[in-house]
């Protein structure tokens, strides 16, 4: 069964409350985030993989394909993956 990854997530700055929409990596967890708007640089709060898991509209990839954090290593490489769309990767 094919499922949809999506790799756009709208991020939200903690400190100065900017939403911007960006591209996650896709295949690593991404710790630090530096918002365009206030310069803050801004990490993942506890518990949390990534920046995108604590502050954005959309879990990582490494989560939505696992439900857990990739733990630092390249995380899509041990899935069968293939990217479909811009912004997609379908993976079986």
């Amino acid at each position: 069964m094919e499922k949809i990854l999506l790799l756009y997530s709208e991020i939200k700055c903690p400190v100065c409350g900017i939403l911007k929409k960006e591209k996650m990596s896709e295949n690593s967890c991404e710790w630090y985030y530096e918002c365009s708007n206030c310069k803050e640089i801004i990490k993942p709060l506890k518990g949390d993989c990534c920046v995108f898991c604590s502050y954005g509209s959309v879990k990582c990839p490494p989560v939505q394909i696992s439900g857990k954090c990739c733990g630092g290593r390249k995380c899509l490489v041990q899935y069968n993956y293939k990217i479909k769309y811009k912004h997609q990767i379908i993976y079986t």
